[in-house]
């Protein structure tokens, strides 16, 4: 008895045709690209935005994502056909924040639409433009669903006719996304597999440094990161953002560490804050910003349960200055040191920069890039630098960047630099 067609294909009367394969070991050119003449945003792109890519830019209301997708539109309509089409602002108002950043001459086409149906006409119309903006994905409509712009349903259905069109026609698409309370972009989760880069652009409201972040790219690295600041004429450029992280950095004040960090390739330096003080609560509060709090918690109970600090009943305040937010686990030395300083009064040598991960028995453990860290930090003259033991051998001394390094290999070796007013230690267990 023959076999019975799967369930939607017995209707069909032609069977499909053969797909070409081809071996794994061809040789491929590299996907072309634009320069958006933005070195930053270049940077988290992977080189540059990819002919027929798509790319979903969210952030918090305010940040700057519509700020920063027109000036690169600007920079990029010197070459080429360029088109900004908006759903929530009107035409005037997109010319006025243009005019406020010294950008109303560049030749870039603006429309504001939400019909995905007219805007894929446009596009795939035979002098369409080579790079398109959709300000916002939530604010467009498909006209053959009954639901409401923004549902699940019609953001889904807008962005495969949108990235469809820009696949078959090579165009650059950058769409806005916004994003919900807890910073995750709204819709469903099939738009960020549907794009093939994801940038989220972070930052503090009373700060002026902006981060761009990619966490998904198809082109390129993830967790690369660009650094702009916030001015009077938009989004500028920050090529070494070190130096602005610590630019208001006093070095003689307790209860601060310098964070050697790495953000994707690019080493970072930013300063970690921390407050310990007495509570006068029978639960002690625990502030975070810029760090994650659950692993705050596990390095306090490292310095009470390996170290013998009395430190758990006190109220903990922790901040990473700048607006930067760290996740990389090498950040655990330096949390502890600013908390020991905080602790004992005695400050970190302000010479020096902490980096390594810390383990539950109290181990500190060597963490990736430590070249590239130390490079930096001698760059900007630090002097010393407070590191796990390397894996292989024990180097100790000078290396050949001129940085002291101070090696541990347990917390506990952290204490001798605050001796002087080190508080009451309790037993080790």
């Amino acid at each position: 008895m023959p076999e019975s067609a799967p369930k939607g294909l017995g209707a069909a009367r032609h069977s499909g045709r053969r797909i070409e394969f081809v071996a794994l070991s061809g040789v491929s050119s590299d996907a072309p690209r634009r320069l958006t003449r933005n070195a930053e945003f270049d940077r988290v792109c992977g080189g540059g935005l990819v002919h027929g890519s798509a790319l979903l830019v969210g952030g918090d209301p305010g940040i700057g994502k519509s700020t920063l997708l027109l000036q690169i539109c600007c920079t990029l309509a010197v070459g080429e056909k360029v088109a900004y089409i908006s759903g929530e602002e009107a035409v005037d108002q997109v010319r006025m924040r243009a005019a406020r950043l010294g950008l109303a001459a560049a030749p870039v086409e603006l429309a504001a639409a939400t019909s995905v149906r007219d805007i894929v006409a446009s596009l795939d119309a035979a002098d369409g433009p080579r790079v398109a903006v959709i300000d916002s994905i939530q604010t467009m409509y498909v006209d053959t669903l009954d639901s409401a712009p923004g549902t699940v349903a019609q953001v889904r259905a807008s962005a495969a006719e949108l990235i469809r069109v820009a696949k078959r026609r090579g165009i650059t698409l950058l769409i806005v996304g916004h994003v919900t309370k807890d910073g995750q972009i709204a819709g469903p989760r099939v738009l960020e597999h549907m794009v093939d880069t994801v940038l989220y652009f972070e930052g503090e409201r009373g700060h002026q440094f902006r981060i761009l972040r990619a966490v998904k790219n198809r082109f390129g690295p993830t967790d690369e990161i660009g650094v702009f600041e916030m001015g009077e004429e938009g989004l500028v450029e920050v090529p070494n953002p070190s130096e602005l992280f610590l630019a208001d950095r006093r070095g003689d004040i307790t209860g601060t560490a310098v964070f050697a960090g790495l953000e994707g390739s690019r080493p970072v330096l930013v300063e970690v804050q921390a407050l310990v003080a007495p509570s006068p609560l029978g639960t002690p509060r625990r502030a975070v910003v810029g760090w994650d709090t659950a692993r705050l918690a596990m390095v306090l109970a490292v310095l009470e349960a390996r170290c013998g600090l009395a430190i758990g009943a006190n109220d903990v305040y922790l901040n990473v200055a700048g607006g930067l937010r760290v996740t990389e686990p090498a950040a655990d030395l330096a949390v502890a040191a600013a908390l020991v300083s905080s602790l004992t009064g005695e400050p970190v040598p302000a010479d020096a920069v902490v980096f390594g991960e810390i383990g539950l028995s109290g181990e500190i453990r060597a963490v990736s890039q430590t070249d590239q860290r130390l490079k930096e930090a001698a760059k900007l003259g630090f002097g010393r630098a407070l590191m796990p033991t390397p894996r292989r051998t024990r180097s100790g001394g000078r290396g050949d960047d001129g940085l002291k390094r101070i090696e541990l290999d347990q917390l506990a070796d952290l204490l001798p630099l605050f001796q002087a007013s080190q508080p009451p230690a309790r037993p080790r267990s």
